[in-house]
Formats: C-alpha cells, structure tokens, sequence
C-alpha cells in the first residue's frame, strides 16, 4: 500500500508541477491542498489519513495537541531550515520525522524593494487612475537618492536590502539589540545610535528581524509615534514585531505617510479584516518567499526529503 502525502496551501496550484514527484510515485500518493485548513480541527480532520505532509513556512502550526490527533504522521515537511511553529518535542515524543529545505533569501529582498518603490512613487494609485480614466498625475513621488534608509535587523536578508539602497544613492542606517559597527561597516551602513534614533531620523524604515521574545511588538505605538510624518515603513519579516492596531491607528490617523505590509497576524487574511481597506497602505498576500526559484527549492528537496525518509537515512532535519 502506498503512503499518502498532504502538500499544504498550494493556492497557486503549482506544488505538483514545480518540481519531479514521479520519483517517489510508487511508493506515495501526493495530494496538493489549495484551500488552507484553518484551526485544529479541520486540519486534524482533513489530515487523519495522511503518513507525510509537507507545509509551506510557517502557516500552519503543528502543536503538540495536533500532532497527537495524527496517529499516521510519520514525515513532516517544511520549507526552510527553520520554523516556530511545530512542536519538535511532541513530533519526536510520536515518532514524527520533521525535516526543512533550503530557502533563497533573494526573493524576500526584492519584495521589499517592490512594495518601498511602490510606496515611494504612488504606482497603485496612478497605475488605477490611468486604467480607470481617472487624474492624469494625481501624487508627488519621495525621493530615495539621498534620503534615509532605517534597517531593523541586518541579517542576510537586511544586509542585502542595504546594498541595494546604497545603489539607490541613500545614507543607510541599521539597529538591532546585537548589531555591531563592525557588521554594519561590511554591508556600509552605519549602526543606529538606538531603535529610536533609527525610528526618528529615518525616511523610509524596513523591518528585518526574527520573531522571538525581544522582537514581538518591538514597533509599537510609542515607536510609530518617533517616525516623520513623510516617513514609510516597510514590513516584510513578521507581522507580530509590529504592533498591528498601533500600525492601522497611524495610517487612519496620517501619522506616518504610509506602510508597505506583505506580512499579516491572521493569513490567509479574512475579507473583513481592517488591513484590506486601509488608507497609506501597499499590501500583499505573504509574497515574499514566493518565486519561481523559491518553489522549485522547496518542492524539490521535498522530494528529495521524501526518497531520504524511504530510505531509512533522513537529510535536513530538524531543529
């Protein structure tokens, strides 16, 4: 009899065909999920009779409780090499191989880039207003040459969205709790005197951080209230390092002159939730690891993942 494997929240419906699944065919049955599974039970339900699934970063947690709830799990797959939200204790304590895959960080830098130059020069707006007949240049665009760039973390992700502002021409800036000068000096920022400092003198600010204890609700109300007026802030990491009431009050309110988000605290997100009719605000649906590249990465080792748990020599596990 073959195994069945479960592929999560293949909204594009591209799983199966970015990358050679005929490999394991024989011994796996592969269905690919579009819908996402929301709660524990309906993924309890829906995966009972599944032996091995596959989750895209970190969308579905896999707490105790629900690894408990499936008594056939046997390989647990996720994308990338690191994610907070599977109970590796539990998975062990029933057997449950989890193992990860490589994860480009290229693709979450050129987001980042998309939604600060789609803010910058307003190319929602007029991209709307010349299809619709609308004004025919109804924004002023900010400038980047010469303006500031602010860094929350400076990671491979954040180091590469410096040099990409330097290449714009901009004086770019970086603070995080263990940030050295040294490591801002190889990536040619300069280390922020304080998260308030950073927050205060920049134009534009992009967030670069991990998740974790220190960082969840690192920007609040009070940090908002630091930024310009004329400033944008940019999230693409993690929607819980900043405060998301405290964000939507400042784009209501006009205290900051907009937001670029691609990173949600519910996602997929509701069709009622505030963030889908806010004024000052670029959003879009978690984009940032999706690429072409990016999928054949993590449906491939997928696979490779797979054949490896088969063959009784499991690769890339984790933590």
């Amino acid at each position: 009899m073959r195994l069945r494997c479960a592929v999560l929240d293949d909204f594009q419906g591209v799983a199966t065909e970015s990358a050679d699944w005929s490999v394991i065919e024989d011994r796996v049955e592969v269905v690919a999920l579009r819908e996402h599974l929301d709660g524990e039970d309906a993924l309890a339900a829906a995966l009972a009779d599944y032996d091995i699934v596959v989750t895209l970063r970190e969308r579905v947690p896999f707490p105790g409780s629900l690894i408990a709830r499936l008594p056939r799990l046997r390989l647990l797959v996720a994308s990338g090499m690191r994610n907070s939200v599977i109970d590796y204790a539990a998975a062990e304590a029933h057997g449950v191989t989890v193992c990860g895959t490589a994860s480009a960080s290229t693709p979450p830098v050129e987001l980042t880039w998309a939604l600060l130059l789609g803010l910058a020069r307003g190319i929602v707006e007029e991209s709307g207003a010349l299809r619709s007949g609308g004004p025919w240049q109804s924004t002023v665009g900010a400038d980047l040459h010469g303006r500031r760039l602010g860094l929350l973390g400076l990671g491979k992700i954040g180091g590469r969205v410096a040099q990409v502002g330097l290449a714009f021409g901009m004086r770019v800036a970086a603070w995080s709790q263990n940030l050295t000068g040294e490591r801002a000096a190889e990536v040619g920022a300069e280390l922020a005197a304080s998260k308030e400092d950073l927050l205060a003198t920049s134009d534009f600010v992009s967030v670069h951080l991990a998740l974790g204890d220190r960082t969840r609700s690192l920007v609040g109300a009070a940090e908002l209230a630091l930024m310009k007026p004329t400033a944008y802030l940019v999230n693409t990491s993690r929607a819980a390092i900043v405060d998301q009431d405290a964000l939507l009050a400042a784009l209501h309110e006009g205290r900051i002159a907009g937001a670029g988000v691609d990173v949600f605290d519910v996602e997929p997100l509701p069709a009622d939730h505030p963030m889908r009719t806010s004024p000052r605000l670029l959003a879009t649906p978690h984009l940032g690891y999706v690429s072409r590249a990016n999928y054949e990465t993590y449906y491939g080792q997928a696979v490779e993942d797979i054949q490896a748990y088969l063959a009784g020599a499991p690769v890339r596990r984790l933590p």
